[in-house]
């Protein structure tokens, strides 16, 4: 059920509320040799999703695969999942390499049924997950001191959803939630791991220059 894509907004609002439960908060990974990034570009009914994989801690890259496919989920604001999740799980399915980690450039908890994408990628794909996302989907937060490593809680209400990173001195936070299998606490770590002095995490930088790369070839195919 997990992976049916082809449902009404209603129905699929149904199944995230499934999905929390599933959601495991706590450290549930072996060592991390290798962590994945995983993102997604949109042109009208066309999607351009990439994976790279890169070892842990030195983030060499190791393999990257990419793919572009039809968009069949309408977009819905906190269902973006059921849009983006097929052509990801398409660019996995390519890799020879299976990562130990992925960072999704997307919330997980931090979402109004605590169902984001990282989390059913995560549980999809029974991976540990973290979602970095560069812009807020729900809570409140107090903004956090401009030094790198700073962090304020990310809240919703009275429950703590996630943690508003600041991952280079004087720039904008970022978002970070638990996907799955990866406590926040351990998930804030290994963001700021994955960080080589620029405010998006290496793997999901990376990542996002691939699929907009891609997205501008494909538009400047169709139009010459």
């Amino acid at each position: 059920m997990l992976t049916r894509f082809d449902l009404a907004p209603r129905e699929a609002r149904r199944l995230q509320e499934q999905i929390a439960p599933m959601v495991i908060r706590s450290d549930r990974l072996g060592p991390i040799q290798t962590v994945a990034g995983a993102d997604i570009a949109l042109a009208e009914k066309t999607g351009y999703a990439a994976v790279i994989v890169y070892s842990f801690p030195a983030l060499q890259e190791v393999e990257r695969a990419a793919i572009s496919g039809e968009l069949k989920f309408p977009y819905v604001p906190g269902l973006l999942a059921f849009r983006e999740i097929p052509l990801l799980l398409r660019v996995f399915a390519k890799l020879r390499h299976h990562p130990d980690l992925i960072l999704a450039d997307a919330h997980g908890w931090a979402h109004p049924r605590r169902a984001g994408m990282a989390c059913h990628l995560g549980i999809v794909l029974d991976t540990p997950t973290i979602g970095c996302a560069k812009s807020l989907l729900i809570g409140e937060y107090e903004m956090p001191l401009a030094k790198r490593g700073s962090v304020s809680a990310l809240r919703d209400g009275k429950e703590k959803i996630g943690i508003v990173l600041r991952t280079r001195d004087g720039v904008r936070p970022n978002f970070v939630s638990c996907g799955h299998r990866v406590s926040l606490r351990t998930a804030v770590r290994l963001t700021l791991a994955c960080c080589d002095g620029y405010r998006i995490p290496k793997p999901l930088r990376e990542a996002d220059h691939l699929v907009k790369q891609l997205r501008r070839e494909a538009t400047a195919g169709r139009m010459s």
